[in-house]
Protein backbone atom coordinates (compact mmCIF):
# COMPACT_ATOMS: atom_id res chain seq x y z
CA UNK A 1 0.00 0.00 0.00
CA UNK A 2 1.39 3.65 -1.06
CA UNK A 3 1.79 5.98 1.89
CA UNK A 4 0.58 9.05 0.70
CA UNK A 5 0.58 12.08 2.34
CA UNK A 6 -2.09 14.96 1.78
CA UNK A 7 0.04 18.20 1.16
CA UNK A 8 -0.57 21.60 -0.57
CA UNK A 9 0.59 21.29 -4.45
CA UNK A 10 3.11 23.04 -6.36
CA UNK A 11 0.61 23.38 -8.70
CA UNK A 12 -1.29 26.13 -7.83
CA UNK A 13 -3.09 29.10 -8.02
CA UNK A 14 -3.55 30.94 -4.65
CA UNK A 15 -2.14 28.29 -2.07
CA UNK A 16 -1.91 25.08 -3.96
CA UNK A 17 -4.98 23.52 -1.56
CA UNK A 18 -7.60 21.88 -4.64
CA UNK A 19 -4.23 21.10 -6.27
CA UNK A 20 -3.01 18.96 -3.31
CA UNK A 21 -6.50 17.78 -2.61
CA UNK A 22 -6.58 16.34 -6.66
CA UNK A 23 -3.25 14.72 -6.44
CA UNK A 24 -3.96 13.04 -3.25
CA UNK A 25 -7.10 11.59 -4.37
CA UNK A 26 -5.59 10.99 -8.50
CA UNK A 27 -8.51 13.18 -9.43
CA UNK A 28 -8.30 15.92 -12.16
CA UNK A 29 -7.29 19.62 -10.73
CA UNK A 30 -9.37 21.94 -12.52
CA UNK A 31 -12.63 19.75 -11.60
CA UNK A 32 -11.52 20.35 -8.23
CA UNK A 33 -11.16 23.61 -8.60
CA UNK A 34 -15.18 23.49 -10.47
CA UNK A 35 -16.08 21.62 -7.96
CA UNK A 36 -14.75 23.84 -4.91
CA UNK A 37 -15.67 26.89 -6.83
CA UNK A 38 -20.00 25.97 -7.05
CA UNK A 39 -19.77 24.67 -3.37
CA UNK A 40 -18.75 28.11 -2.55
CA UNK A 41 -20.92 30.09 -4.29
CA UNK A 42 -23.92 27.95 -2.86
CA UNK A 43 -22.96 28.33 0.55
CA UNK A 44 -23.01 31.73 0.79
CA UNK A 45 -18.94 31.56 0.19
CA UNK A 46 -18.69 29.77 3.33
CA UNK A 47 -15.93 27.55 1.35
CA UNK A 48 -13.36 30.67 1.71
CA UNK A 49 -13.12 30.20 5.41
CA UNK A 50 -12.94 26.28 4.32
CA UNK A 51 -10.09 27.30 2.25
CA UNK A 52 -8.21 29.53 4.67
CA UNK A 53 -8.41 26.85 7.25
CA UNK A 54 -6.72 24.08 4.82
CA UNK A 55 -4.23 26.53 4.09
CA UNK A 56 -2.95 27.18 7.53
CA UNK A 57 -3.40 22.98 8.29
CA UNK A 58 -1.91 21.43 5.24
CA UNK A 59 1.69 21.21 5.11
CA UNK A 60 3.31 22.44 2.22
CA UNK A 61 5.11 19.56 -0.11
CA UNK A 62 8.40 19.05 0.31
CA UNK A 63 11.05 19.12 -2.50
CA UNK A 64 13.50 16.49 -3.05
CA UNK A 65 17.04 17.37 -3.85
Amino acid sequence: MENKKLTRSNNRIIAGVCGGIAEYFGWDVSVVRIVYSLATIFTVFSGVIVYIILWIIMPQKRAFH
